[in-house]
């Protein structure tokens, strides 16, 4: 058998990732209860608020003081794909756009020419655990795109396409499997080009169930991220939990399970191919523009804040929705009965 896997890569914190992907970071926190303020009801001693990012007794308090998650900072350049698998995220942005999303949903953030937003982990429950655990994936854009206006789609989890197979369920955040597409992204993105080839699956296999990857097109930089299991075959190479594998992109890649369930995350697409300067929270093409950024966002604060506090989050009981920056709002439904 031809082999599958290129090269292999062990998985930290934050995922390496390919062009036209900029890396993918996994949280996974077990909170305990929630306060009055839907921050946990624990002690904070000793912790480094503001920069938190240590886990002790298994979660973190990342950039918030109070609530868990990262109060408002900006973005250009790029785009955020923010999948929930579990807890929820409280979204406030300079646009005035608001939303709760969780529970399988997923947010695709556009920041073009700027934006600044706030992503809360409200700790909702306040009897038990909160589990909060999401991806969020850098998106890049081609250099024509980097000053396009800012844009925000909701895909809510019930309404994710899904492909099932016995002992196998793949959920399609973006690109296609086989006649199952998943929602449009936003329309600048490099994911909406015709040719980009850019797919994000997330799957699951049951304990000894297998299931083929249709091939990607020739050219096309795929990695997929074995993230929970035990072990997994990817046409003959078997790899280990906590293992990223570049994969072949023009041959199909049979996936076989071995004890316990196994999930991985799929990131797919054709090289932008232009040359990326990042620094902290901007993704342009060169150090002047990044430069370039940083006088911008001084001077303009990209549209400036426009709520009372850095870190908002929405009352304990409010179901999750969407507003957008013009005033429409998106109702959720139920979530998916099972997330992926």
């Amino acid at each position: 058998m031809r082999p599958v896997v290129l090269d292999t890569v062990p998985l930290g914190f934050q995922w390496p990732a390919l062009d036209p992907f900029l890396f993918a970071v996994h949280h996974d926190d077990l909170y305990p209860p929630g306060n009055e303020a839907q921050g946990p009801a624990a002690s904070l001693a000793g912790r480094t608020l503001g920069n938190d990012f240590e886990p002790r007794d298994g979660w973190r308090m990342y950039h918030g003081e109070v609530v868990p998650g990262f109060p408002q900072h900006p973005h250009r350049g790029f785009e955020t794909v923010t999948i929930v698998r579990r807890g929820f995220i409280d979204h406030s942005d300079s646009l005035g756009a608001t939303a709760r999303f969780g529970q399988g949903d997923v947010q695709w953030l556009t920041a073009g020419r700027g934006i600044v937003h706030s992503e809360m982990f409200p700790l909702v429950d306040p009897v038990n655990a909160n589990h909060v655990e999401l991806f969020q994936l850098w998106l890049n854009l081609p250099a024509a795109h980097k000053h396009v206006a800012p844009y925000f789609s909701m895909f809510w989890g019930r309404d994710l396409p899904r492909v099932v197979a016995p002992g196998v369920e793949v959920s399609v955040v973006a690109g296609h499997l086989g006649d199952v597409r998943a929602p449009k992204p936003p329309p600048d993105s490099w994911a909406a080009q015709a040719d980009s080839d850019v797919a994000i699956f997330t799957g699951k296999l049951q304990p000894g169930a297998a299931w083929t990857l249709p091939a990607a097109k020739p050219g096309t930089n795929r990695v997929l991220y074995f993230f929970a299991g035990t072990k997994l075959d990817l046409g003959g190479t078997r790899i280990s939990r906590g293992t990223g594998a570049l994969l072949v992109p023009g041959v199909e890649v049979p996936l076989s399970n071995g004890e316990g369930e196994a999930e991985f995350l799929l990131l797919q697409g054709r090289p932008i191919g232009e040359p990326v300067a990042q620094h902290g929270p901007f993704v342009m093409n060169t150090r002047a523009e990044i430069a370039q950024a940083f006088s911008d966002y001084q001077r303009t604060q990209f549209g400036g804040w426009p709520f009372k506090r850095d870190d908002p989050v929405h009352p304990r009981e409010q179901p999750r929705f969407a507003r957008h920056g013009d005033g429409r709002v998106e109702e959720a439904p139920p979530p998916p009965e099972t997330t992926t």
